[in-house]
């Protein structure tokens, strides 16, 4: 598990091309512990993004999200161990307890086996647009009905709002990892996220990880802005 600032942080290439991604991980080598690859850079770019990606040396946070019947995302996340580098798979925690357990099953007793994530809800809805696709009720409460269901099937962890984190925490142990989005520095724009907190709050509230996309990246200088962030996290640790 991370222990300090700099494991605990993982930049986000949100790029729609290969070379752009490299250029910034290129310029972050050292600050950040993993790199996430998304559906945008897999999608233009395959498996080679994450091989490329894996030669400087960080870990990989591949970040496709799975959400398929059990049989299907076995398959997917069985494939996503096999490349380079990859440290963190995620799968969607409303795909439910058998697919959830078959991602589970697909690395369990693989050597060096990437731990696999569920994800709770996305950091870009708020009350008002879940109900709209029928999850009624805080969202807090919501999260944390997913989170104890994706450890009950065997996931190492979830991926959560740094609003619910401090609750999944209590309910699902000091072991069972948080990987955190929707991380705002103190004054920066919501941009599309709605469920955010600052650096040091999701650290404070029990965040294992901390997941920073354009923050970092679309700032004038990401390695300053990188800098910033991992300042507020050594702080929050302390």
């Amino acid at each position: 598990m991370a222990r300090n600032a700099h494991e605990r942080l993982i930049v986000a290439l949100d790029f729609d091309r290969l070379a752009p991604a490299f250029q910034m991980a290129s310029r972050l080598a050292g600050l950040a512990g993993m790199f996430k690859i998304g559906k945008q850079l897999f999608t233009a770019e395959g498996p080679r993004a994450v091989e490329k990606l894996a030669r400087l040396g960080t870990g990989i946070f591949l970040d496709l999200k799975f959400h398929d019947i059990p049989n299907t995302v076995a398959g997917a996340v069985r494939a996503a161990a096999e490349l380079p580098g990859v440290r963190l798979v995620n799968v969607h925690a409303l795909g439910g307890r058998e697919m959830m357990r078959a991602a589970a099953q697909a690395v369990a007793g693989r050597k060096n086996r990437p731990e696999v994530l569920g994800v709770t809800l996305l950091t870009s809805m708020d009350e008002n647009a879940l109900s709209k696709v029928g999850i009624l009720g805080p969202p807090l409460k919501r999260a944390l009905h997913l989170a104890r269901l994706a450890k009950q099937a065997g996931l190492d962890g979830v991926v959560a709002s740094p609003l619910e984190v401090a609750e999944i925490r209590r309910a699902c142990g000091g072991k069972f990892l948080t990987v955190v989005p929707g991380i705002r520095p103190p004054a920066s724009v919501k941009d599309d996220q709605s469920r955010v907190a600052t650096p040091g709050d999701a650290i404070r509230a029990g965040a294992d990880y901390l997941v920073v996309g354009r923050p970092i990246t679309a700032a004038k200088d990401p390695r300053a802005a990188a800098k910033k962030i991992l300042e507020e996290m050594s702080a929050a640790l302390a």
